[in-house]
């Protein structure tokens, strides 16, 4: 096959060099089914961080030098673009899953202190000419989400997922049905997309280092569970696709300067629907699709998917090595089929999660992380490369790693109040998926 690929430069992941270097502040635009700022092609790399607000915060658990610091370092290796949390930090629940402090404890009632952390992360960013794309919702209760919405709507307790996986999707499935729950999560991207930096006295709407405003992380209509009907899946499926299209238009209500995306996974987010996949980013709001990869996840690094112990038991403990060409071409295949099914739109496509495991599963800092690096290798050849023969000119736009755990050194295997953050959100091993400032990727 034929492929047209940009110069690229490998630092701790890689680094892009677009038409002109410096600190820039325009806002990021598409034009031609490519990312534009002042004038040039914009094609980025990134990270995850999604504690960031938590992080620029003055409360218990905010560090702002540390945040300055990891900015710092991220720039300095070419990391531009930073993912994070500004909704579905909902509920104060005492789940060990639940991140904390929440951002929202209760309906239309704000943490002051979590929404100054994240006025300072933003303003932060606009010192460095990076960018940040901000997601609103959740669909995974690790940090609230549709499942608190529901919960305060009155649609009782939401399940635990990792108890019974069936009762868990068929209750979230009916968030984007539920009026209340919707019209609560609306309030919320009302609020946020209509603030006022109280750090800066600019408006977010008015803010270049915002790239986009995303809906929710990895948003599903949580339709494949057992005994559901085939009228029923396609009754949520259209509630799920008019609630993408509303919030898309609701947040360019408010601020036309920035982008609208979905947070979607791509075809394994939509129910395995190519249609599903193509509907919700066909909303003339959606400025860009994007897709996730996560391969250790999905069962490509071997059949358990669960923590580390099960992990190496059943898939060997050179699963992460062993399985890495597998991996690769799995992803391959993912990428090249959202690809695909996406072409018909036009529109730029980011990769903006993809992680692989430490080697031998290992989680503490300093561990080796060699597969890592050749999986992450992998993904830096996919941004900006077009597949010319098949896709006509088709490519990845830009992809963000999750994630950044920086200079943080977890206290112990599961995340404990007040710990320092990692990318590793509380349900999760921490160091699982990680990058800490120790990793050598180069």
């Amino acid at each position: 096959m034929k492929k047209t690929c940009l110069p690229l430069l490998f630092v701790a992941v890689v680094v892009f060099v677009a038409c002109k270097t410096g600190v820039t502040n325009g806002f990021v635009g598409v034009r031609d089914g490519a990312f534009y700022r002042n004038g040039c092609p914009y094609e980025f790399n990134g990270t995850n961080m999604w504690y960031a607000a938590i992080l620029g915060s003055r409360g218990q658990g905010g560090d702002r030098e540390r945040l300055c610091r990891e900015l710092d370092t991220l720039y300095a290796r070419g990391i531009t673009n930073i993912r994070a949390l500004a909704g579905g930090s909902d509920g104060v629940q005492n789940r060990p899953s639940h991140t904390w402090p929440a951002l929202q404890p209760e309906p239309g009632v704000y943490n002051d202190t979590v929404l100054e952390g994240l006025d300072f992360f933003v303003a932060e960013l606009e010192k460095r000419g990076m960018t940040c794309v901000l997601y609103l919702n959740n669909s995974w209760d690790w940090s609230g989400g549709f499942g608190t919405y529901l919960e305060w709507s009155g649609a009782g307790d939401a399940p635990d997922g990792s108890k019974d996986w069936d009762a868990f999707q068929k209750y979230h499935s009916n968030f984007t049905r539920n009026g209340r729950a919707v019209e609560l999560a609306a309030n919320h991207t009302r609020f946020m997309v209509s603030r006022t930096n109280s750090v800066t006295g600019r408006r977010y709407a008015d803010s270049p280092s915002i790239m986009a405003w995303e809906i929710c992380n990895e948003p599903r209509p949580f339709t494949q569970y057992s005994g559901i009907t085939e009228d029923e899946k396609l009754r949520v499926w259209d509630s799920f696709a008019q609630w993408i299209g509303a919030q898309a238009k609701l947040i360019k209500s408010i601020d036309g300067n920035h982008l609208v995306t979905t947070g979607s996974e791509g075809f394994y987010g939509c129910a395995k629907d190519s249609g599903l996949l193509v509907r919700i980013h066909s909303f003339p709001e959606i400025d860009y699709c994007c897709i996730h990869c996560w391969p250790n996840n999905w069962g490509w690094c071997g059949p358990a998917i669960a923590e580390t112990s099960i992990c190496r038991e059943r898939n060997g403990v050179s699963a992460p090595q062993d399985m890495l060409e597998n991996a690769i071409r799995r992803s391959e295949w993912y990428i090249y089929m959202n690809l695909r099914i996406l072409s018909v739109l036009g529109k730029p496509v980011v990769l903006e999660e993809y992680g692989y495991p430490r080697d031998n599963y290992e989680i503490r800092p300093g561990s080796p992380v060699t597969a890592r690096k050749r999986y992450y290798d992998y993904i830096a050849s996919r941004i900006g490369c077009a597949d010319t023969t098949r896709l006509k000119g088709a490519k990845l736009a830009g992809a963000n790693f999750w994630g950044w755990g920086g200079e943080a050194v977890p206290t112990a295997d599961r995340w404990r109040r007040w710990a320092p953050y990692t990318a590793d959100p509380a349900q999760e091993e921490q160091g699982l998926y990680s990058v800490f400032v120790t990793d050598r990727m180069n």
